[in-house]
Protein backbone atom coordinates (compact mmCIF):
# COMPACT_ATOMS: atom_id res chain seq x y z
CA UNK A 1 0.00 0.00 0.00
CA UNK A 2 2.66 2.77 0.67
CA UNK A 3 4.69 1.51 -2.40
CA UNK A 4 0.81 3.07 -4.43
CA UNK A 5 0.97 6.24 -2.09
CA UNK A 6 4.30 7.01 -2.94
CA UNK A 7 3.95 6.34 -6.84
CA UNK A 8 0.78 8.71 -6.55
CA UNK A 9 2.59 11.20 -4.94
CA UNK A 10 5.42 10.97 -7.23
CA UNK A 11 2.87 11.32 -10.51
CA UNK A 12 1.23 14.29 -8.89
CA UNK A 13 4.44 16.12 -8.13
CA UNK A 14 5.64 15.38 -11.97
CA UNK A 15 2.47 16.34 -13.22
CA UNK A 16 2.14 19.68 -11.17
CA UNK A 17 6.18 20.42 -11.76
CA UNK A 18 5.43 19.76 -15.45
CA UNK A 19 2.47 22.33 -15.25
CA UNK A 20 4.58 24.64 -13.37
CA UNK A 21 7.62 24.85 -15.69
CA UNK A 22 6.88 26.33 -19.46
CA UNK A 23 10.16 24.45 -20.63
CA UNK A 24 8.34 20.88 -19.90
CA UNK A 25 5.59 19.81 -21.52
CA UNK A 26 3.22 16.44 -20.58
CA UNK A 27 0.61 15.04 -22.31
CA UNK A 28 -1.54 13.93 -19.09
CA UNK A 29 -2.04 12.34 -15.99
CA UNK A 30 -1.38 8.99 -17.63
CA UNK A 31 1.80 10.72 -18.76
CA UNK A 32 2.92 11.92 -15.65
CA UNK A 33 2.97 8.00 -13.95
CA UNK A 34 4.72 6.54 -16.57
CA UNK A 35 7.00 9.32 -16.57
CA UNK A 36 7.32 9.00 -12.76
CA UNK A 37 7.75 4.95 -12.88
CA UNK A 38 10.32 5.15 -15.36
CA UNK A 39 12.41 8.17 -13.60
CA UNK A 40 12.42 5.69 -10.55
CA UNK A 41 13.79 2.88 -12.33
CA UNK A 42 16.21 5.43 -13.94
CA UNK A 43 17.50 6.94 -10.29
CA UNK A 44 17.55 3.41 -9.10
CA UNK A 45 19.46 1.58 -11.81
CA UNK A 46 21.37 3.69 -14.21
CA UNK A 47 22.41 7.11 -11.23
CA UNK A 48 24.13 4.93 -8.83
CA UNK A 49 26.46 3.19 -11.93
CA UNK A 50 26.94 7.28 -12.96
CA UNK A 51 27.77 8.42 -9.67
CA UNK A 52 30.67 5.99 -9.51
CA UNK A 53 31.87 6.20 -13.12
CA UNK A 54 32.23 9.82 -12.64
CA UNK A 55 33.53 9.71 -8.96
CA UNK A 56 36.80 11.56 -10.18
CA UNK A 57 35.23 14.42 -12.28
CA UNK A 58 32.55 14.74 -9.16
CA UNK A 59 35.49 15.26 -6.37
CA UNK A 60 37.06 17.69 -8.64
CA UNK A 61 33.94 19.65 -9.02
CA UNK A 62 32.93 19.79 -5.56
CA UNK A 63 29.61 17.45 -6.25
CA UNK A 64 28.25 19.84 -8.81
CA UNK A 65 28.72 17.38 -11.85
CA UNK A 66 25.88 15.40 -10.00
CA UNK A 67 23.62 18.42 -11.15
CA UNK A 68 24.88 17.36 -15.21
CA UNK A 69 24.08 13.70 -14.21
CA UNK A 70 20.56 14.71 -12.95
CA UNK A 71 19.79 16.44 -15.71
CA UNK A 72 21.20 14.05 -18.31
CA UNK A 73 18.82 10.96 -16.49
CA UNK A 74 15.72 13.57 -17.09
CA UNK A 75 16.67 14.04 -20.53
CA UNK A 76 17.15 10.10 -21.21
CA UNK A 77 13.16 9.95 -19.38
CA UNK A 78 11.90 12.57 -22.12
CA UNK A 79 13.07 10.68 -24.98
CA UNK A 80 11.97 7.44 -23.48
CA UNK A 81 8.68 8.55 -22.76
CA UNK A 82 6.75 9.49 -25.32
CA UNK A 83 4.23 12.61 -24.52
CA UNK A 84 6.85 13.72 -22.37
CA UNK A 85 9.01 16.50 -23.42
CA UNK A 86 11.90 18.85 -21.94
CA UNK A 87 13.11 21.83 -24.23
CA UNK A 88 16.79 21.87 -23.16
CA UNK A 89 19.28 20.67 -20.39
CA UNK A 90 18.66 23.49 -18.74
CA UNK A 91 14.79 22.98 -18.32
CA UNK A 92 15.63 19.27 -17.65
CA UNK A 93 17.88 20.28 -14.43
CA UNK A 94 15.26 23.23 -13.39
CA UNK A 95 12.24 19.80 -13.58
CA UNK A 96 14.98 17.90 -11.42
CA UNK A 97 15.49 20.65 -8.56
CA UNK A 98 11.38 21.99 -8.55
CA UNK A 99 10.27 17.90 -8.71
CA UNK A 100 13.07 17.26 -5.64
CA UNK A 101 11.19 19.96 -4.13
CA UNK A 102 7.55 18.98 -4.54
CA UNK A 103 8.22 15.43 -3.43
CA UNK A 104 10.15 17.07 0.07
CA UNK A 105 6.56 19.19 0.58
CA UNK A 106 4.28 16.22 -0.66
CA UNK A 107 6.47 13.54 1.38
CA UNK A 108 6.21 16.19 4.74
CA UNK A 109 2.17 16.15 4.08
CA UNK A 110 2.04 12.27 4.06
Amino acid sequence: MKIIINLLLSTLAVFVTARILPGVTLDGFGTALVVAVVLGAVNAVLRPVLLILTLPINLLSLGLFTFVIIGGLVQLVSWLVPGFQVASFWWALVFALVLWAINAFLSALK
